[in-house]
């Protein structure tokens, strides 16, 4: 069925508007002032899903926005906003977590593609106790390298992680839900099939069922102006009846549906220079934020085939970054695996006190690509998380993070992820960076001076370098 944006009988959207945020001084308490201006700016019947600040100038915060509309009060009433936070009142630093995002759809050079981070979680994984990030950082179609601490947990959890709002409870396994769209081509609901098989047979996947949806969702993918890949969702309500009927007999949920965009898009996709945007991800994070969001469930996507035209392209030989795509035919596998022990999501959870969850208070860095500024990012700037951004994972993003009002020794701007990992260790150590380089500072010393005829306890500071 085509996408027509004008059907009277869509209930339940999903859509990305761009909206320009006029600047605050200094950039303080930033969140909450997006936050004021975003309410004064939607109706009664629009819901926050994510926000992206794409470009910072003079002009304000060119922003864009994620909203569901026409969602039912059963789905909405324990929802909190995406800008409700909980300060954590101290770190616990039994543990050494790392929160490692790569935003979907910033054509970022590194862990934007095809899983093509899933190195970089390895690196990463081994020089902490703990490490959080999404599926869009590991997902390589038949691929899954995230190591054995690494924890799977989709975008809008990581947010409300960070912002105060949820905890995380590992599990041993859960019982995963496969749905999918039923296609015209019968071979493309037999291969999604094959590929819960497999991870059944391989890994020990608890799948209960795979539920193919006769009347779909309807995913259109496209390009916002500042080059970012989004996107627009139909008709929700057919999904979320059908993860409401099956509620109690699933832990999490795999989503396998067609994304509607030109055709050329697939072939432009591995073989031109210029599209260095992954299409499909943009659309697949609005879906998955907000499934997660409304059901508090783990979830993940992966696109399907479109058809066999498609399926058989000769691309020859890709860039290594795409190439797990080139070489899959359902792209199912990786987010099975992520899924399999992906954490519970634990609402209303204290954060402090409880050994069974990690929550803000359990997280040690918060590490990003440079230029990047959204929900998580402003968490870690309100709760004192160390940020660690990475110059060379460059974006189409364009802010400064050195801008923002971070406290002194919370914000370290590095060129590679190499570096990033010497700034973690450091942050793990207790050393001070500028310890273990050379020439090392000279030590600071304010002596304390009394001034004549100066009122009790009013001191003079001066500064001398030994």
């Amino acid at each position: 069925m085509p996408i027509n944006s004008h059907r009277e009988d869509i209930k339940m959207l999903i859509t990305e508007k761009e909206i320009l945020i006029p600047k605050i001084k200094d950039h303080i308490n930033l969140l909450g002032h997006i936050a004021d201006f975003v309410k004064s700016q939607l109706s009664t019947n629009e819901t926050p899903v994510r926000i992206t600040i794409s470009k910072t100038d003079d002009q304000g915060y060119h922003c864009e926005l994620g909203t569901l509309s026409g969602a039912k009060d059963d789905y909405l009433h324990k929802i909190d906003s995406i800008f409700d936070l909980e300060k954590r009142r101290y770190e616990n630093f039994k543990e050494f977590n790392a929160l490692l995002l790569v935003p979907t759809g910033i054509g970022a050079e590194l862990g934007g593609h095809s899983g093509d981070g899933g190195s970089l979680t390895r690196l990463i994984g081994a020089n902490c106790d703990n490490l959080i990030t999404h599926p869009n950082v590991v997902n390589a179609a038949d691929i899954n390298e995230i190591p054995d601490n690494g924890l799977y947990v989709e975008g809008s959890v990581i947010s409300r992680l960070i912002m105060g709002k949820l905890g995380l409870q590992k599990v041993n396994s859960n019982r995963v839900l496969m749905i999918i769209d039923e296609h015209t081509d019968q071979k493309f609901h037999e291969l999604a099939i094959n590929s819960v098989s497999a991870a059944r047979a391989a890994f020990g996947l608890d799948c209960p069922a795979v539920i193919t949806m006769e009347e779909r969702i309807l995913m259109r993918a496209f390009y916002s102006r500042s080059g970012r890949a989004v996107g627009r969702i139909e008709y929700l309500e057919r999904l979320c009846e059908a993860l409401t009927e099956h509620r109690n007999n699933y832990d999490a949920v795999a989503l396998n549906s067609l994304i509607d965009l030109p055709s050329h898009y697939h072939a432009d996709y591995f073989t031109s220079d210029h599209i260095a945007v992954n299409p499909w991800g943009g659309v697949e994070a609005m879906l998955t934020h907000t499934i997660s969001m409304l059901f508090n469930i783990p979830s993940a996507h992966s696109p399907m085939m479109t058809s066999e035209e498609v399926m058989n392209l000769d691309v020859g030989i890709v860039d290594p970054r795409k190439s797990a795509e080139a070489v899959s035919t359902t792209y199912l596998h990786c987010i099975l695996k992520g899924l399999h022990k992906s954490p519970r999501i634990v609402s209303d959870a204290p954060i402090h006190g409880d050994p069974n969850l990690i929550t803000v208070a359990d997280i040690s860095c918060l590490i990003i690509p440079d230029n990047c500024i959204g929900i998580p990012t402003l968490a870690a700037l309100e709760q004192g998380i160390p940020v660690i951004a990475v110059r060379e994972n460059s974006n189409c993003m364009q802010n400064r993070l050195e801008d923002l009002p971070f406290d002194s020794g919370k914000l370290f701007i590095v060129d590679n992820y190499l570096e990033a990992v010497g700034v973690m260790t450091a942050l793990r150590a207790g050393v001070a960076l500028e310890t273990v380089r050379r020439p090392i500072t000279a030590t600071r010393i304010f002596r304390n001076t009394k001034t004549e005829g100066s009122l009790r306890n009013k001191t003079n500071f001066s500064i001398k370098k030994n």
